[in-house]
């Protein structure tokens, strides 16, 4: 009896970690080119919204360097749906361009130097 449990547990066992590398195997960072985040509060606009996107398990937007990199589950998501999510928010994301309405909602601030926005210039 004992020897039947054991060889129970070490099954069981063997299972979640057979199902804990298969989940390791399938999540994926990729750094995508975000041109037209601006500041901080582009930062967290992306960020929030990204962060109840199925699959999507850690994203950081570096808004100096211009860059998202995005850590996701490729069984749940792909690269295209992640670009599209933040084209939605109004954002330019690797080749896909900003949704003209989300753009226009966007704070000014927010919205590309040539459209009057972008960082105010320190004096």
């Amino acid at each position: 009896m004992r020897h039947i449990r054991t060889i129970l547990l070490g099954l069981i066992g063997l299972a979640f970690a057979t199902g804990a590398s298969a989940q390791m195997k399938d999540k994926v960072t990729d750094t995508l080119k975000t041109p037209t985040v601006q500041c901080e509060m582009c930062k967290k606009r992306i960020e929030d919204y990204m962060s109840h996107e199925d699959g999507i398990t850690k994203i950081n937007v570096d808004w100096r360097k211009k860059i998202t990199i995005v850590t996701y589950q490729t069984s749940r998501t792909n690269i295209e749906n992640i670009k599209t999510a933040i084209a939605n928010v109004g954002y330019d994301a690797g080749d896909v361009t900003a949704n003209p309405d989300s753009y226009k909602a966007l704070p000014l601030c927010c919205k590309k130097p040539e459209d009057g926005g972008g960082m105010p210039k320190r004096q």
